[in-house]
């Protein structure tokens, strides 16, 4: 039984971290919002009931995403968490009954859509707005501030007369659905590609480098909580709510203050009927403990704040008939299974296909060829299948098993856990072209124009066959190709030249390793400093980093010891490629510490002053813990401070920290 438990609980962490890698490394999201957190509970229920199998690399301990380099990065003042889901009546009473429990009292909730669009920190500083940062991981977002500049609603300056020297607010970046509609419109006169949903709109404007894009797109945000304020904190949420209009923010539409529970669930029930006729995207509404100071008593767990909870929507759903299921090859050569289905409109958007994960999801479900299912979008987005209408077949349907070779390539597949690999790499042509694809895309070499439809027009034609290859392509290849123009010839062939100087982390995370998405590219390559010392290192040395485990440092071992792979990366650095080294950090007063920052710094700002230990061979940290060295304690610390001398770390105050730097 142990045994079992154990298998299951490897299991559902390596699905969830290969759903992880396609969401956050490849973009391409297999799995539903609703079904990811199904595995997710699932997962932590085990290792709750089961401590000895829960270990410190298991994806129920990390949030949010990892951040892009074409943008500034910056800390968060303040963490920027997700919240825990519920989707019943009972997962929402169970919330109110544990805090109570654990706060001794309640006085009430604060309910509040939950909008489908981006989280955004704005931080004003001397009332005047200083910066707007994505969420990023949690803890570290990019830098978007001229893009915030241009959405009307935002103000740039506060209004009233007690404007504090420090304000740090959460908000959600949204585009209104009549506003949305009103661009697609546009889109089509153009001849230009539509957009999927709002959010996807959002989220390219923020991230645009050129402000006057997001400008032209009618965006407005909406702020629901105060982060930091150097002039206290409000007592409630509503009276939080109540200051951030008075200093100009635009009110946010259906909040609500219901005085227990059941008029919570009420307030949720009614939304859920109201959502077809608003005019922006929800998926649920928020349900907060109004009380900030009993917030504060009840505190946070490791990704989530205990007061408060996500009451989501039942996504929407229709049935609809699977005419076949195909199989996909990913670029690591992962057979996906694919359902095309009998074209359906669900909530508003037309599906044809809906991914089936793998053979487990296939065999859970128990779906054939020929079933009538029942398709949903989770967060109203992505199509999935979450059942099967057995009452409805005729005997005709047929059972799906997954192919001995590959449809590529022709080779055997292998097994590996839930998933089926083709294992012959870049010689399988799917492999090659997903590789050549992932090397171009923007976190990587950042190749514009290389989309996957040109990259495989490309390989097609033989004009590439691997990624060196690219770097042989010349103008006359491409204006032999239909719809090949002067103007988008020379964007190419000019974002090939240009990438060819590349940082060690892009160029790292460009060749496609299995289990090495962004943020571990980064990690290995500010570790070793150069491609020739990551290409000769041992397991044992990669295991050496924090946040790498067993089998990420097996891959990267794996990958180059094999002789093709090692000849792809002497192809490409022939081509002319300079991958740049990282530079090693000096050692300084702070080496080797962990230093975290509380309360407002009167001679810098925080972000400044945790660049400085950085510099200085230290490691800025949001969070006290077990491992913090140092706490930095400035005007009107708050919690932080007294956990800090609970667990002995030592305080510095802001004259002694600059006191330490100076020396």
């Amino acid at each position: 039984m142990a045994e079992n438990i154990k298998k299951r609980i490897e299991r559902l962490k390596k699905e969830i971290l290969e759903h992880n890698r396609l969401y956050y490394t490849e973009g391409a999201p297999s799995i539903s919002d609703s079904a990811y957190d199904g595995l997710m509970a699932e997962l932590k229920e085990l290792e709750k009931g089961h401590p000895e199998y829960a270990t410190q690399d298991s994806p129920t301990r990390t949030v949010g995403a990892p951040v892009t380099d074409k943008l500034k990065k910056v800390r968060h003042i303040v963490p920027m968490l997700s919240l825990e889901s519920v989707n019943a009546e009972d997962g929402a009473t169970r919330f109110d009954w544990t805090c109570e429990k654990e706060a001794g009292h309640m006085s009430g909730y604060v309910c509040e859509p939950k909008f489908d669009g981006m989280s955004i920190e704005l931080v004003y500083e001397k009332g005047e707005l200083a910066r707007g940062v994505t969420r990023g991981d949690g803890f570290i977002g990019e830098d978007v501030t001229l893009n915030v500049r241009t959405i009307s609603n935002v103000p740039k300056k506060l209004k009233g007369k007690n404007v504090p020297d420090l304000l740090s607010v959460r908000g959600e970046v949204m585009m209104h659905i009549s506003d949305f509609q009103e661009l697609n419109r546009k889109q089509a006169e153009k001849g230009r590609d539509m957009f999927a949903n709002p959010r996807n709109v959002v989220a390219g404007s923020m991230r645009q480098l050129d402000p006057e894009v997001t400008a032209a797109r009618k965006l407005h945000v909406y702020v629901y909580q105060i982060m930091d304020i150097s002039d206290g904190m409000p007592g409630t949420q509503k009276e939080a709510l109540k200051r951030l209009t008075a200093l100009g923010f635009g009110e946010a539409p259906d909040i609500e203050h219901c005085a227990d529970i059941r008029e919570a669930i009420s307030y949720h029930h009614r939304m859920e009927e109201k959502r077809e006729r608003m005019d922006y995207e929800i998926d649920g509404v928020v349900i907060k403990v109004d009380d900030i100071r009993l917030q504060e008593k009840l505190g946070m767990r490791t990704n989530n704040p205990k007061w408060a909870v996500a009451y989501k929507f039942k996504p929407r759903k229709e049935i609809t008939r699977v005419e076949n299921i195909i199989v996909q090859v990913g670029r690591t050569g992962t057979l996906t299974p694919l359902a095309l289905l009998n074209p359906v409109e669900v909530g508003g958007v037309t599906v044809s296909r809906a991914t089936l994960h793998n053979m487990d999801q296939i065999e859970r479900l128990g779906v054939k060829i020929g079933d009538y299912v029942k398709v949903e979008r989770a967060g109203d987005v992505i199509p999935y299948i979450s059942g099967v209408l057995k009452e409805k077949r005729t005997g005709k349907e047929k059972d799906f098993r997954m192919p001995s070779k590959c449809p590529s390539c022709g080779g055997h597949i292998e097994k590996e856990d839930v998933f089926y690999r083709c294992p012959n790499g870049l010689s399988c042509p799917a492999q090659a072209k997903e590789a050549i694809t992932h090397y171009a895309s923007k976190d990587a070499a950042d190749i514009e124009g290389l989309s996957e439809k040109t990259v495989a027009l490309l390989y097609d034609r033989d004009i590439i066959t691997g990624i060196a290859s690219l770097y042989d392509i010349k103008r006359e290849d491409l204006s032999a190709l239909e719809g090949f123009k002067d103007r988008k010839m020379a964007n190419i062939l000019g974002a090939i030249e240009k990438s060819k100087d590349i940082t060690l982390d892009r160029f790292l995370y460009g060749l496609g390793i299995k289990n090495v998405g962004k943020h571990i590219a980064k990690l290995i390559a500010d570790k070793f400093g150069t491609l020739d010392r990551i290409m000769a290192a041992t397991k044992e040395e990669l295991v050496e980093i924090n946040e790498i485990g067993p089998e990420i440092a097996e891959s990267i071992v794996e990958w180059f010891s094999e002789k093709h792979n090692i000849a792809a990366v002497g192809k490409i650095q022939k081509t002319g490629v300079r991958i740049k080294a990282v530079e090693k950090k000096k050692d300084g007063v702070f080496s080797g510490k962990k230093v975290v920052f509380t309360g407002t710094m009167s001679a810098m700002s925080r972000t400044e002053a945790e660049k400085l230990v950085e510099s200085m061979g230290g490691q800025a940290s949001s969070s006290v813990g077990p491992g913090t060295d140092i706490l930095v304690a400035g005007e009107k610390a708050g919690s932080k401070l007294d956990k800090a001398k609970k667990i002995g770390v030592k305080v510095l105050s802001e004259e002694e920290f600059i006191k330490m730097i100076s020396r």
